[in-house]
Parts: structure tokens; sequence; C-alpha cells
């Protein structure tokens, strides 16, 4: 895993992709004051996580990668936490159980009930003194100016929001005002002006106070005062002992890259690791409907394989070695015993590269009063936790999808990428690099060519795919047709250094994703 130093060069420009435009050109104006690639990333992610309401709340939790050009890289674990420190397990009260048609039909837990001890503040902090070139307070310039002013709707809040309010958001009396026309009721619709009270006042206190206020600040006096009254289960204890955790890597070799992703305790990591190994045992070569079946039988073994081992686990460490052993080994057979989320890359021309993947669950619906901030529902994603809180401690993180992910080529080229989509991130991410590395493919031609997904879908063993992918139904797997590019299929940012060749950067175009360059 050893690569060549690379030569230490001053940084003079920042490629950025992002879940929105708005947190593309954030970032782009951070660089051009100076910043880096993990300072314009940090900018992106936090206007990201005020400007697309329902897809990301700013009470969410995050993991970044990071990997600097002489040194080794490294994964800062910011994700939830189950509360109960000082306290109780929330076990089996988790909030309301509520359906929404999002994806073709799930359930999850909201209110107070269902919200975990949100980390993306402590990791965004600690990326930013670590690693960052600009004063914290400069990173939360671009969110204060758009909280102040507001902002239109997103394509992509507006859509989900459609499933998502009268459920989630329509219940709290500060999310309906945000969200809603005050002389209709009416939900505000695509590229309407969002203004949320509170909000920009919200984000001059972080500034001033720093990241910590969210743990032993007046932020988090607002949010114990509001969700102690409400039978929320966040002790003060919970917010002071939360710490942001720097792990080292899971690595894998595609081709002439060597990949770095998110460890254990989380699982997105291992699952992507998988499926890049064992496709890149035979190397994809083409979209053919043989290659194609391969692929979901790929992402079959490994999904299979996470869903009947990881979820109801104690030992999760463990899980997640096996899966990778079992892939290293070329071991199928053994194998085969969110759509709110954001995520920002961007690498900088020093070699310098950044991926910070956000997530806030679904959405509590629960605001902290008087703050503009929403909270998130981690403990009430039933797909990620069937047996609730209850095979977790007070202070351990909770399960998650999320892959922030570099790449690193032996002659310095670095490539940052991720991805919202809940269990779609990970199948996203792995057919976006096949494009690239393995086909080819131009960033942009790589990640807006058709996916598709193995799930469980209505208790069946299913393939989600979109149009233009050649796939037959086989063995006993049932075929989901999507008529369009969706969302549901992820979000995938891309960005890119060469060093012969310069930055290139791609957006998804399933969601508002937008892209930039900044710096001088």
């Amino acid at each position: 895993m050893s690569l060549r130093p690379l030569l230490s060069r001053p940084v003079q420009r920042v490629s950025i992709a992002a879940g929105s435009q708005a947190a593309a050109d954030a970032g782009a104006g951070v660089a051009d004051h100076g910043g880096n690639a993990v300072d314009a990333a940090i900018a992106a992610s936090i206007v990201g996580m005020v400007t697309e309401p329902g897809i990301i709340a700013p009470g969410g939790s995050c993991f970044l990668t990071v990997w600097p050009p002489d040194g080794d890289p490294v994964v800062i674990d910011a994700y939830a936490a189950v509360p109960g420190i000082g306290g109780s397990l929330p076990d089996g009260d988790l909030g309301d159980r509520v359906s929404m048609a999002y994806g073709g039909g799930m359930e999850t837990m909201v209110g107070p009930g269902s919200i975990a001890v949100p980390g993306a503040w402590a990791g965004l902090g600690a990326a930013s003194g670590q690693y960052g070139a600009l004063p914290w307070a400069a990173l939360l310039a671009p969110a204060i100016e758009v909280g102040a002013a507001g902002f239109p709707l997103s394509g992509t809040s507006a859509s989900y929001l459609s499933y998502a309010h009268g459920p989630i958001f329509d219940r709290e009396p500060e999310s309906k005002r945000a969200l809603c026309h005050a002389d209709t009721g009416t939900r505000l619709a695509e590229g309407e002006d969002v203004r949320i009270a509170g909000l920009a006042d919200s984000l001059g206190v972080i500034a001033d106070e720093g990241a910590d206020t969210w743990y032993t600040g007046s932020i988090a006096e607002a949010m114990l005062a509001d969700l102690g009254a409400r039978g929320g289960h966040i002790t003060r204890d919970d917010l002071a002992m939360y710490r942001a955790i720097e792990r080292t890597p899971t690595f894998c070799d595609v081709d002439e890259w060597l990949v770095a992703t998110n460890p254990a305790p989380a699982i997105g990591g291992a699952v992507l690791a998988s499926m890049l190994v064992l496709l890149d045992d035979h190397p994809f070569t083409e979209w053919s409907r043989d290659e194609t079946k391969r692929l979901a039988q790929v992402q079959r073994a490994v999904l299979g394989y996470r869903a009947r081992n990881y979820d109801r686990a104690i030992d999760r460490e463990r899980v997640v070695a096996d899966l990778l052993d079992a892939a290293r080994a070329a071991d199928m057979n053994r194998l085969l015993g969110s759509p709110s989320t954001i995520h920002v890359s961007a690498v900088d021309n020093s070699g310098l590269a950044c991926s910070i993947t956000t997530s806030a669950g679904y959405g509590s619906g629960v605001m902290i009063p008087g703050t503009g901030l929403w909270l998130n529902n981690s403990l009430g994603e039933i797909e990620l936790a069937p047996e609730g809180a209850g095979l977790l401690e007070p202070g351990q993180r909770t399960p998650s999808n999320m892959a922030p992910t570099l790449a690193r080529r032996s002659d310095g080229a670095v490539l940052s990428i991720g991805s919202p989509g809940a269990s779609r991130i990970t199948t996203s991410i792995a057919q976006v690099l096949l494009n690239f590395i393995h086909l080819g493919m131009s960033l942009s031609d790589a990640v807006s060519h058709p996916r598709l997904h193995v799930e469980l879908f209505e208790g069946r063993p299913s393939i989600a795919y979109e149009p233009g992918v050649a796939i037959e139904a086989f063995d006993d797997l049932q075929l989901r047709r999507f008529p369009d590019l969706s969302m549901y299929f992820g979000g995938v940012a891309v960005a890119l250094w060469d060093p012969a060749a310069g930055l290139f950067q791609a957006a998804d175009p399933r969601r508002s994703g937008g892209v930039a360059v900044g710096g001088t």
C-alpha cells in the first residue's frame, strides 16, 4: 500500500462535486479565499446541510475520508451514537412508526425518540483543525449568507418532501412553518424560497463558539431542554463525551488504483471493497448481459451476506472482517450462505483529497425551537437496525452504509468519490468506479451511466434497474425496472486531480448535483 512521495506544491485550484450547485459554489468560494480541498469540502457540506431540507439536516452525522499528498489516508468517524450515557438505553421507545411511498414503500421511526447523538459537527471541526488552511468561521460564512437570504427549494428536496412531508415534517409546527406557505398551509414547490427563522443566527453561533457548541455550548443546551421535555433520549453526558474517532481505512486495489474507504464498525466500506475485489478478480469489461449478470450476482452475494450477518450482530467488526476475507479469497459460495444523505468530493492540485458523506437518516421532523436546526432520526432507520437499539450500548455508533472513498494512483492522481442513497450507496460507487477504471469512461459518463441494484423488495429478491441496463431474469430474482434515471440509485459526486491532465469533476444527474472549481 506504499506510494511514492509526492512533491509539495502550492495549492492553486480545488475541484468540488456536491449534491447541489449551491454547495459546490460555496466550496469554490472558500477555495478562492485560500482554502484547500478539506476547507472546500467542509464549507460545501455545511451549505448542503442547511439548503437541502428533508434530504439532510444540520443535526446529522458524517464520515470524512482525508488523504494528504505526503501522508496516509484517515477516516474520521463522526457518525451518530446511541444515547443513554448516564440515563437509560432507548430500547423499544424509538418514536412513532410512519410509512411513506418513497422507493416503492418503506417505514421509519420519527419524532424525539428517534434522535441519536449527532456527530457531524465534531467531525467537521476535527478535520478543519487538523487538515484545513482557513479559520473555522470562514467555513461557516457561505452557509450564514444563504441562511440569511433564504434559498430555493431544490428539485431533490421537493421530490423527497412529496413523500416525507406529511408523515414526518407536517407533524412538527416549526417544520411545517419552514416548509409551507403561511397563508395557505400548502407545501413549498421546487424553486420557491425557503426561509427558516433563526437559521442564520444559529450558524453564526456555531461560527463564534466553534463546533463544540453542539456538545457543551448553547446549541447543546437548547437541544437538551427541548428533547428532555419531549421524551428524547440524549443526555448531557452523551453530548459532552462524544468524540470524532480517527480510524485506519479499509484498502483494496483496483487495477492501478489504491482505494481507501470506510472501515469497521461501519459496513459500507467493507461492502464496497468486497464488490470491487470480487469484480476485479475477473475485470468488468463491458455492459453486456453476461457481465451485467455477474455484477448482479456479486451484489447479491455481498449484500445478502451483509443482511444476514451484520444487522443483528453484536460483534460487528468480526462480521466486517469475515466479509472482506471471503471477498479477497474470491469465495462467492461463502458469501451466498438513506435518501436523507448528502455527499461532497473535493481534490486540489497539491494532491490533497477529501470525501464527506453526511446523513440525518430520513429526518425526525424535529427542529430545535428557535434555531432553524433540524435533527436526525438515526435511531429509527428500521432497515439499518431491525432490532432497534437493543444490541448496542450507549455511546456506540449506529449502523451505517456510508462509504466516503478516496483512491490514489502511483503517478500521483487522486480521486474522491461518494454517494447518498442508503443501501444503494455502495452499489452506486462501485459501478461508477468500474465504469471509470475498467471501462475507461469519462467521469461524467461513468456517473450518468444506468445502474442496477439487487435488493429485497416486497419480500422478494429483486433487481432494480434503470433503462439502458441489459439485464434479464435469472434464478429467483424478479426485475423492477425504473422508467428513467432515478435518485433512488444514489447521487454520486466525484472529483479527480491528474498531475498530467489537471482537475475534473462530475455530479449525478439523478439529483440536483453541482460542480465547481475554485482557487487562483
